[in-house]
């Protein structure tokens, strides 16, 4: 604590300070200092016993430029990426700055989300790599305009998304696409057995799907098209502004729509296998329960 009446001190220099807590002269260098002089471990051709399944970065934090179908139809996110692509048994490693040099390089006019990008990107990827294929994966939130029922105030509601690209230069593309979303759900059975009314709770709904070969973007943004299953088939959405008139509709909505966790997996389900871009599901829901102190959980997987 200092104190007004503390006599001024006299520090010494700052690279006497340093001294003093541990730093020291350089020592001698006699390693090469040129690129192309230095040791490449990770280029090393031997047998190293496996072939990896995935090298490369995670946990990588970069803004990210969204364009949707609906409002706000462009905005700036950011997102978390993974790069990674395999390494094979004569390999000893890769090179990790590769990656990174890759995603600057997308980034100079702002890094898109269109899918289309993502696939050129992944591709090219693999070039730099010197690899057979690539992977990049990333998860964002998305934020998307949402109006009371009644009152139409607008708010912003999010979802958080995930998008995976994998190239390989025999078979293609892969690429898989899913949503997390929150609604409401109305229990059932409680409707059922009480006089008065019935317990309700939010709930989550995680959809992953994959994309088919032909899936064209700019015709069905596949955002909207998950948004949707996921909503349409809660007993209600959730809206970020609700004025009375609003609230009164919502509820009588979730009255009138009652869903266990299990009747939300079957109804998204439903909607998955009705669009033809989609050639495989999951559907996770799990509801957090308002009358017990555990969550109740719901999940399919199907292969078209």
């Amino acid at each position: 604590m200092h104190l007004n009446n503390t006599p001024h001190k006299v520090l010494p220099i700052k690279e006497e300070r340093h001294k003093l807590f541990g730093s020291v002269e350089p020592g001698p260098k006699h390693k090469p200092v040129e690129k192309d002089k230095m040791a490449d471990l990770q280029n090393q051709k031997k047998d190293f016993l496996f072939e990896l399944d995935a090298v490369g970065i995670t946990n990588v934090k970069h803004p990210i430029i969204i364009n949707s179908k609906t409002q706000p139809e462009q905005q700036t996110s950011i997102a978390s990426f993974t790069f990674t692509s395999t390494i094979q048994q004569s390999n000893k490693g890769t090179n990790m700055s590769r990656f990174m040099e890759q995603l600057a390089l997308y980034s100079q006019q702002g890094f898109q989300t269109e899918l289309s990008l993502l696939k050129e990107f992944t591709k090219e990827l693999a070039e730099r790599l010197g690899q057979k294929d690539a992977s990049i994966e990333l998860t964002f939130p998305w934020f998307y305009e949402r109006k009371g029922p009644s009152s139409g105030i607008a708010g912003l509601n999010h979802a958080d998304l995930t998008i995976k690209v994998t190239y390989h230069e025999t078979t293609g593309y892969q690429v898989n696409v899913g949503i997390s979303v929150l609604i409401t759900t109305l229990c059932p059975c409680s409707k059922e057995i009480s006089e008065y009314s019935a317990h309700n709770q939010r709930g989550n709904v995680k959809v992953e799907v994959s994309l088919s070969d032909d899936y064209d973007e700019a015709i069905v943004d596949w955002k909207l098209a998950l948004l949707e299953a996921a909503e349409s088939n809660a007993s209600a959405r959730l809206h970020p502004i609700l004025k009375r008139p609003d609230e009164k509709m919502v509820t009588e909505e979730a009255y009138e729509n009652p869903r266990f966790v299990e009747d939300m997996a079957r109804l998204v389900a439903a909607d998955l296998y009705e669009m033809p871009f989609v050639t495989s599901f999951t559907v996770t829901c799990q509801n957090e329960e308002s009358i017990h102190m555990h969550d109740a959980i719901a999940t399919i997987h199907f292969e078209k």
